[in-house]
């Protein structure tokens, strides 16, 4: 596959990740639980763009490193809102290497190589953007055939069901075609959880932990 792939992911810090769990998991459940699917998306990473995987990082990379794999370049993530992390990680990518980005989160644990493949297709097939709908109204995606900061400038409200519509309604004042993806749950509160717990494809480190 021609593409790269960008992880952005908070250091598994009991208190200060997968705030929304701490009443189904308690604090140390959250940060396991981070811990997990740090090293679930990282692995997923490496698997899809072989040489071209990425991770930036809020915390310290101590805490993380340990929980991701081999093949990984990892860099610390910059100071200022989602928007702002974005668009200087991706900018960064982009410096490296020409190819498609594909970006994602820690919070969709069922990616597989098939996500990758359609998000490349889409951008190869004439798209400047593409995202993947979750369905609490964000993404589980964003993939860029080029740096796009527009896509992020969201004025620091990156909150509630309106970050996919506002995201789109940015790449349509730059200028950008955009394509979207397939509906996914992203996992995020307890509902999610409860939801995916028995999902046949849920990696066994994150099922673990959700008991």
């Amino acid at each position: 596959m021609g593409v790269s792939v960008l992880v952005m992911a908070k250091a598994p810090r009991a208190g200060a990740v997968k705030t929304r769990l701490e009443p189904m998991l308690g604090r140390d459940g959250c940060a396991r639980l981070q811990a997990a699917l740090i090293a679930v998306v990282s692995a997923w990473a490496a698997e899809v763009a072989p040489g071209s995987a990425y991770l930036a990082f809020g915390g310290e990379e101590g805490e993380l490193r340990p929980h991701v794999g081999d093949g990984v370049h990892c860099f610390p993530d910059c100071a200022g809102d989602l928007g702002d992390r974005l668009t200087a990680a991706t900018a960064r990518v982009f410096r490296e290497r020409p190819d498609p980005l594909l970006v994602v989160g820690t919070d969709m644990p069922l990616l597989t190589r098939a996500h990758a493949r359609e998000a490349e297709a889409v951008l190869r097939g004439g798209a400047d953007v593409t995202f993947g709908p979750a369905l609490d109204g964000g993404y589980w995606m964003v993939g860029l055939s080029r740096p796009s900061p527009d896509v992020f400038d969201l004025g620091g409200d990156w909150g509630g069901p309106a970050v996919l519509a506002r995201s789109l309604e940015r790449a349509e004042m730059a200028g950008l075609r955009t394509e979207l993806l397939g509906m996914e749950r992203d996992l995020d509160d307890p509902a999610d959880a409860r939801a995916l717990a028995d999902h046949p494809r849920l990696p066994p480190a994150v099922a673990e932990v959700l008991g």
